[in-house]
């Protein structure tokens, strides 16, 4: 499969995407939120108020921030390295399906799903790594 973007290129586009990605299950928590009600003074006491698709929506986006920072490095490693190739490139663009795919199936609750997603996502860093 050719890709016309520039592999080096690729990288850099992945962790952009990466971290839209971060704050996608949050716009469900953020919606929750106002219709729970804000609290300013206490926002994340919230938390217990929100609906069980809200509460793991929070949890995708923390689990999101931590591999973010994985994934970032990895990246930035094969584009230091010069070693960007059309391999990396798949490893990118299957980094970020699974990503999302990990974010819907962790708020619909479809946990073997979620499991999934997040173990090939974490192959595929380490597939950049080895590369």
């Amino acid at each position: 499969m050719h890709i016309p973007i520039p592999s080096n290129q690729m990288l850099l586009y992945g962790i952009a995407a990466a971290a839209a990605l971060v704050y996608f299950p949050y716009f469900f928590v953020a919606y929750e939120r106002l219709n729970v009600g804000m609290d300013l003074s206490a926002p994340r006491a919230m938390f217990d108020k929100l609906p069980p698709y809200a509460q793991r929506a929070t949890w995708a986006h923390q689990n999101s921030l931590e591999i973010f920072m994985i994934f970032s490095a990895a990246a930035l490693m094969v584009y230091v390295s010069g070693t960007a190739s059309e391999q990396t490139n798949l490893f990118v663009i299957a980094f970020l399906g699974l990503r999302f795919g990990y974010n819907i199936s962790y708020i619909t609750d479809i946990p073997i799903l979620r499991s999934l997603c997040w173990a090939t996502s974490v192959a595929c860093i380490m597939g950049l790594m080895l590369t």
